[in-house]
C-alpha cells in the first residue's frame, strides 16, 4: 500500500494522484474478508457524498459495503476488478483500486481521515 494515502476507520483509503484521487479498500480489508468473489461498482459520472455507499464487495465470508471516504464525481471504474475480482486477493496484483474520482472536498471532509501509518497503528 501507498504510505501517502489517507485511511477511514471503516478501511476505505484514498489517494492523491494529482489530478484526481484514487479510492478502494486497504489490504487489511481484503485480509480480513478472505476470497473475494464479486464487487460491484458504480458508473463513471455518478457523485457521492461522502460516507455514501458507492460500492459492494462479496467474499466467501461476507457482504460488505464501501464508503465514499470524501464528496467526489466517479471518473474511473476499475473495470478489472469487476471481470475478476479474484485479483484483489494476489497480494503481487497492484492495481486494487475502485474508482477514481475527481473531488472538490475542502479540509474539513479531510479532517477524520487517518494517514496511512496511523492506520496501521489503529489495526494492530
Amino acid at each position: 500500500m501507498d504510505e501517502n494515502m489517507l485511511c477511514t476507520k471503516t478501511h476505505e483509503y484514498i489517494l492523491d494522484k494529482g489530478e484526481n484521487y484514487e479510492v478502494g479498500i486497504t489490504d487489511y480489508a481484503i485480509n480480513q474478508l478472505g476470497d473475494i468473489v464479486f464487487v460491484e461498482l458504480p458508473e463513471v459520472d455518478t457523485e457521492f457524498s461522502k460516507n455514501e455507499v458507492f460500492a459492494t464487495i462479496e467474499s466467501v465470508k461476507a457482504a460488505s459495503e464501501i464508503y465514499m471516504p470524501v464528496s467526489g464525481k466517479v471518473i474511473e471504474v476499475n473495470e478489472e476488478i469487476v471481470n475478476s475480482p479474484e485479483l484483489l486477493n494476489d497480494e503481487n496484483y497492484a492495481e486494487k483500486w475502485f474508482v477514481k474520482i475527481e473531488s472538490n472536498a475542502d479540509q474539513v471532509e479531510f479532517a477524520d481521515l487517518m494517514e496511512y501509518s496511523d492506520y496501521k497503528e489503529e489495526i494492530e
